[in-house]
Order: C-alpha cells, then structure tokens, then sequence
C-alpha cells in the first residue's frame, strides 16, 4: 500500500503525551484535509484512530493474513452454517444452491470494495469511520460517523445475542432442559464476557484455529450420521417447491447472514501487520464458508429431508449424537461470539478514550473502561437472545435491519463513491460500476423485503415464549 512518507503538518501537536511518541518512519495513515492528529486524522471530525507506535503497552497490530483469514472463518461460518440445511428445505435443491452461490460471490465482491477503500483511507477501523469519509464531502461526516458506528455496534451486539440463543440451545441439549433455560443464559454471558477481556485480537488468531475445527467437525459429525440414519424426514427431495412470499425472502435473508461478516472487516484490517494482504485472507474465508455451506448444507437436506431443524446440528437421530454434536460445537460458539464482541466494545472503547494515554496504555482507567463496556454490551446482547428467541427469525431480522447493507449495500456505494464521474472510463471500470449498483439494489432489497417478511414471522410464530424457562432444544 503505497503511502507518503513524510509527516503530516501538526501532526502530534494537540495529542495526549502518550500518543504523541516520535512519527513512526513506516507508512502513515494520513487524510487529505483539515487539522490532523497522530494518526493523520482531523481533529474536528472524530473519527477515532490509534497510533501504534514502538514502546506502547498494547500492539494492535497483530494478525498475519492467514490468521485473519481463520479469525473471519471462526466468526461468519458458526451461525451461517446452523440455518441452510433449512433454507434449502424451505426452497428446494436448485434454487437453494443457486442463491448461495450468487450470494457468496456478491459478498466476496463487497469484501475486495471494502479492502480497495481501506488502502486508500488506511485510518479506517469500522463504518463508521467509512462513513465519516465519504459524509466530509457533503459536511456531513460527524454525522455519518455516528450513524454508521453505532448502527454497526448494534447489529454485532444482535449477532452476539444470536450467539448466546444458539448457547442456551447447546446447553439445554446437553444437559436434557435440566435447567430454566434463562439460567443458561446468565451462565452464557458470564463465559462470553470473560473471554471479552483481552484488548486485542492476537488471542482469538490462535483460539479461532479451535473454533474452525470446531464447527467442521460438529457439520461433518451431523453430516455422517444423517447420512447413515435419515434420522428425522421421510419425505423425498424437491429440486423446487412453491411456497409463500413470507418463507421464500425468510430463507433467502438466512442466505445472506451466513455471508455477512462484513460488520468486522475494517476492525480486523486494522489489526493486519501487512494490510496490503487483505485480499488473501478475504479468499481463505470465501472459499472455505462456501465450500463448507454448499457441502453441508445439500447433504444434510437430502438425508433428512423436509423436517431439517434449525440449528441444523439437532438434526442428529440418536439424542447420543446429538449431544456429542453440540459439545464439539462449543468452542465455536463462544469464540465466534467473542470475536463479534470484541469488535463492537473496541469502536466504543476507542470513541470514548480516543485520544489519551488510556487507549494504548494499561491504565486503571483503560482497564475498568473495557471491562465496564464489554459487560454492558453482554447484558444487551442476554436482553435481545431471551427477547426474539426463535432462531431463524432473529437470523432473518439481523440480515433486515443490518447485514443487508453492511455486506452489500454500503460496500457498494462505497465504490460508487470512490469512482464517481469515472464510472465508464474503461470496460472493466463499466462492469464494476454495474456490479456495485447490484450491491446496492441487493442491500435495498434485502432490508425492505427483509424487515416485513421476519416481521411477519415473529409476529405468526407461537411455538416459543420471550423470557420463557421452557426448553428451546429439539425434542
């Protein structure tokens, strides 16, 4: 990533003493207008950053490219995995399979957008400060900045929630609903929160390795026994089916979360060592999640047919297997979940101590900082698990409200506004000018479509209660 190598004019001159270190002779990231910081940043657009600089106490930046890759396997592939053998059911064989394959390379497109647009502004952590990028052009950027923040903040605490639902139905497995199951989730959020301490993402690098084989070996353990004991359904396979409106978009947005990792895509490059390597890690995840989808998915659909649960791992005949199934699956779990928690108390963490020795120091301020935040954003995250309790309908909001634009259609405009007025300069720029009005014409679709068909299914829905001690696993 080619960068200038000078410092920025004023650079250091209003900062914290403990961000302001001598310039770092590496490259530096720099914006282009305004008043600038440390980090290169304006000083009056607060879009937080932090220096990482020789001697601070905590280095971000950590991660090689293949541990970046196995980090984003770990935290898209543990819930997109557990809904498609449904979907394909709700859908059929064809078009099941023909809509994953088109989502997987649309959101392998967003992904190669989103790394083009941080090599180009490299201070940018998260959406937010995406969004404060292209709001400056029209004097909007603290306003984008705080909408676009927050509003990725909140959909990583709803997939956290989906984390500890999906932990409260591992454990109720295990344990045959011994216990309330709102006891599960407080045990849940006292695990999750635990394993949120650490300030970096250095850690789950090497716990993601177990996460991955986690959820690989719990998939092929369902996939083997169901192949040998067609253990639930009886019916015969659709390659088709006709069903309502409602079901069809449903599984479609379930489609799309299994692909919408995108929410930590900026948090992660931040923490790359080479940032330049990001296209290989964004292939190691594309490659492996379809891969693993595609495979999974048909085979357990065509062993157990019709009646496939979600999560797919119960789909398991022997409530033996079944158990065994959902213990390796814990690992991924929780790491998956702390990865998405780790993500979101970093953006608030940083916007609250941007700026001062607490961000790269091990204060006592720092320290009761990150564990005040990663605790409160735990205890939404019970809040939301125990409140839309269903699986697929919470997986269906997520995609409505959030993951339809932060993997596809912010991605999007996010090229088209890197390249406006040079949109048909040559062949291949007129392809992805085409290409990412796709994007944004998905991402639209997706969130209308989307919010009025998992609404529709929430409100029908009366097989579970909000707030319930009743079981929420397969009978």
């Amino acid at each position: 990533m080619a960068q200038d190598q000078v410092r920025p004019n004023g650079a250091g001159d209003e900062t914290d003493s403990a961000t302001a270190a001598p310039w770092p002779t590496t490259a530096i990231d720099k914006k282009e207008d305004g008043p600038v910081d440390a980090e290169g940043n304006p000083g009056n657009e607060a879009a937080p950053s932090y220096s990482q600089e020789d001697g601070e106490d905590i280095n971000y930046k950590t991660l090689e490219w293949w541990q970046a890759g196995v980090v984003m396997i770990a935290e898209t592939v543990s819930l997109g995995i557990l809904s498609l053998p449904t979907v394909i059911a709700n859908l059929g064989l064809a078009p099941g399979i023909i809509l994953m394959v088109i989502m997987g390379v649309l959101s392998t497109l967003s992904g190669l957008v989103m790394g083009e647009f941080r090599q180009k502004y490299p201070w940018v952590q998260s959406f937010g400060d995406a969004g404060e990028v292209m709001g400056r052009s029209i004097g909007m950027g603290r306003a984008f900045q705080e909408f676009f923040g927050w509003a990725q903040t909140i959909f990583q605490v709803f997939v956290m929630g989906s984390h500890l639902l999906t932990w409260t139905i591992c454990l109720n497995t295990l344990t045959d609903s011994s216990t309330c199951t709102i006891v599960w989730g407080v045990v849940g959020l006292a695990v999750f929160w635990v394993l949120n301490t650490p300030r970096t993402l250095a850690f789950a690098g090497y716990y993601s390795f177990a996460s991955f084989l986690s959820i690989f070996t719990a998939v092929m353990m369902t996939v083997i026994d169901v192949a040998i004991e067609r253990p639930i359904g009886s019916s015969s396979i659709e390659v088709t089916r006709q069903i309502g409106f409602t079901s069809a978009f449903l599984s479609v947005t379930n489609i799309a979360v299994a692909f919408s990792g995108h929410s930590c895509f900026f948090g992660v490059m931040a923490e790359f060592k080479k940032p330049q390597d990001w296209p290989k890690a964004l292939m190691l995840l594309q490659v492996c999640d379809t891969t693993l989808y595609l495979v999974a998915s048909v085979v357990i659909y065509v062993y157990v047919g019709d009646d496939v649960p979600s999560p797919a791992l119960s789909a398991a005949g022997s409530r033996t297997i079944r158990k065994a199934i959902w213990g390796i699956a814990i690992p991924t779990i929780v790491i998956a979940g702390v990865i998405y928690g780790h993500i979101a108390a970093k953006y608030i963490f940083v916007r609250v101590f941007a700026g001062t020795k607490h961000l790269v120091k091990r204060t006592k301020v720092g320290i009761a900082g990150w564990l005040g935040i990663t605790v409160g954003i735990w205890v939404i995250a019970f809040v939301i698990a125990e409140s839309i309790p269903v699986f697929s309908n919470l997986l269906g909001l997520l995609c409505a409200l959030f993951a339809s634009w932060f993997s596809y259609g912010i991605p999007g405009a996010l090229w088209l506004w890197m390249h406006h007025g040079n949109y048909f300069s040559s062949g291949k720029r007129a392809v992805m000018f085409g290409a990412n009005v796709l994007l944004v014409l998905t991402g639209l679709t997706l969130c209308a479509l989307g919010l009025w068909s998992s609404g529709e299914a929430i409100a029908r829905d009366s097989g579970t209660t909000p707030w319930s001690c009743k079981s929420n696993a397969a009978p």
